[in-house]
């Protein structure tokens, strides 16, 4: 049995910060989902969306870094930083487009990158079994 190199040792604690970057990312803009409501309907919804915002813009900014390092001392592919930061300029046109109340574009953009980050964590999640399944 050959041994491991130290990029494939380190490789699986970048990933698990890789999924738990995209896992956190999703719950960020479902939140913002749950809190767009809460903007027409509450009081508090602005400040509470406006938080929120910031949350995801900082969620997707990690993914990039869990990106970077899975691929750079990691070892990995550098196909998710083609992914994380194409999700950053996603995140910019819509915090961009919140802030001009461009709402015919806003939720739209929203819902498509829910949608897209629910994706991407099915496919990191569903990757680790068919590695795991692979090495068995």
């Amino acid at each position: 049995m050959p041994s491991r190199t130290t990029a494939q040792q380190r490789s699986p604690r970048f990933l698990m910060f890789l999924r738990a970057a995209i896992a956190l990312q999703t719950v960020a803009i479902f939140f913002q989902a749950a809190t767009a409501g809460l903007l027409l309907s509450s009081q508090y919804g602005e400040m509470l969306h406006s938080a929120g915002a910031r949350g995801m813009y900082a969620a997707s900014m990690l993914y990039v870094l869990a990106a970077i390092l899975v691929w750079r001392p990691g070892g990995g592919s550098p196909r998710p930083i083609l992914y994380a930061s194409g999700f950053l300029v996603l995140a910019s046109v819509q915090v961009v487009l919140g802030i001009a109340h461009v709402a015919s574009l806003h939720v739209p953009l929203g819902t498509l990158m829910f949608g897209l980050s629910t994706l991407q964590l099915g496919q990191a999640l569903v990757g680790r079994r068919v590695r795991a399944d692979a090495a068995a």
